[in-house]
């Protein structure tokens, strides 16, 4: 299924690596657009709508939520194997239609059985088509250029929040959520799948995952050298030095960004609440872009610290002074500055930290223990909010989690032939 294609000399210098994948990154961003603006952004849209059409209740809505994050985890477990076996197109191509059907299931769900359904498929493009399946089609190309060229396709996961999220809403309030899931499911059809058939062509393939001056591209295929299991990588330290610190991390994050309205709609109102949101999204694009540019010559696990410390001050800061509009616009600004990075920062410690044939396998367990652990982090800071009567409590439950993320990132764990076996 996957030819061999020559690698030339010059594309392994860095200009060259854009030189050739500046294509494939553009395709990334806009897979990004679409994966978390049905995946991420649109879960709030589909359930909300979902539960005054059908009348559900709370509980339910919370319930579907948590076992989509569920599904996404556990598909997110398999992906690896998936690039591993077929051409990348294949896998990104069917996990964006995945992507277009679950969403379409969902928006037309009348039983709760058919809400679930849907979370199974849906659960499966998002694990075909996020961070994981992004780092990965990007290491076939990129190497000493890889932050950057993460960086910038993640850009697309924080455009979806100003475009994709605003038009699933726009939409629903005028044609209803089955029809407005339609259009952007079409939108991404046309646009998508093309895009990605046309861009990561296996002619374009000028660099290995490894970046060895031995190693010869493939589209979609592995690197070659020796690799890592699963079961090795889940009874390695180093491993779980990894894999805990951003699990934690990404839960208050995640838990934070699902209860932000809640949070800053008593103070700043549907208008202050909506500015603040647009902030805090182009806070996360300018953050991942000026980071992107520099992240390859910087400690990364220091920068990993020093970005959940800075979101657990803009935490402190909400809810020290949650009565104060331009304290929760500072807050919600400096919250958003590493809200990207946090997503592109893993798969950039593992290029940095392992051996290059175990790195598909790395970020996709990373990602599914921090999808696993974030899934039930909105569901159990509302469950504090409702026995605290307020977000007080909750926010100090969040940024105990980032602390303790950021003293365990610093810790590297493992053993030196893990770290250095490049």
């Amino acid at each position: 299924m996957n030819a061999p294609f020559a690698a030339s000399p010059g594309a392994r210098e860095a200009p060259g690596e854009f030189r050739h994948g500046w294509p494939v990154v553009a395709a990334c961003f806009v897979l990004a657009v679409f994966s978390w603006g049905f995946g991420f952004y649109g879960q709030a849209v589909y359930l909300a709508e979902l539960q005054r059409i059908n009348n559900w209740s709370t509980s339910l809505v919370a319930t579907a939520t948590t076992a989509y994050y569920l599904f996404g985890a556990g598909w997110l477990a398999i992906v690896p194997k998936l690039f591993r076996q077929f051409d990348i197109r294949l896998v990104l191509g069917g996990g964006a239609a995945a992507l277009g059907a679950g969403a379409i299931a969902m928006s037309a769900a009348t039983q709760p059985w058919q809400l679930f359904a849907a979370s199974v498929v849906l659960g499966f493009g998002w694990a075909c088509t996020s961070s994981t399946a992004i780092a990965t089609t990007l290491a076939r190309w990129f190497d000493r250029k890889r932050g950057l060229a993460i960086s910038l396709a993640l850009n697309g996961a924080s455009f979806s929040g100003l475009s994709v999220a605003p038009a699933l809403v726009f939409l629903s309030a005028r044609v209803g959520l089955e029809a407005a899931v339609a259009v952007l499911a079409a939108a991404l059809f046309v646009v998508l799948v093309p895009l990605l058939l046309a861009a990561l062509r296996p002619p374009a393939m000028p660099l290995a995952a490894s970046g060895s001056g031995d190693d010869r591209g493939r589209a979609g295929a592995a690197p070659a050298g020796p690799g890592m299991t699963s079961a090795q990588a889940l009874r390695s330290l180093h491993f779980w030095s990894l894999a805990v610190p951003f699990a934690l991390g990404l839960a208050a994050q995640a838990g934070y960004l699902m209860h932000q309205v809640a949070i800053l709609l008593p103070t700043l109102e549907a208008a202050g609440t909506s500015l603040a949101l647009i902030l805090g999204s182009a806070a996360a694009i300018c953050g991942r872009l000026g980071l992107g540019l520099v992240i390859d010559r910087l400690d990364q696990r220091l920068v990993t610290a020093m970005s959940l410390v800075s979101q657990a001050a803009a935490l402190a800061a909400i809810a020290l002074w949650p009565q104060t509009p331009l304290v929760l616009y500072g807050g919600v600004i400096l919250f958003g500055l590493s809200v990207g990075n946090l997503i592109t920062l893993p798969a950039l410690i593992v290029q940095r930290e392992f051996a290059p044939a175990a790195f598909g396998l790395i970020v996709g367990l990373s990602t599914a223990i921090g999808q696993l652990v974030y899934a039930f982090a909105p569901a159990l800071l509302g469950y504090v909010h409702d026995l605290f009567g307020g977000y007080g409590t909750a926010l100090a439950l969040c940024i105990a989690l980032e602390l303790a993320g950021a003293a365990g990132i610093l810790w590297r764990g493992g053993t030196r032939g893990e770290r250095t076996a490049r």
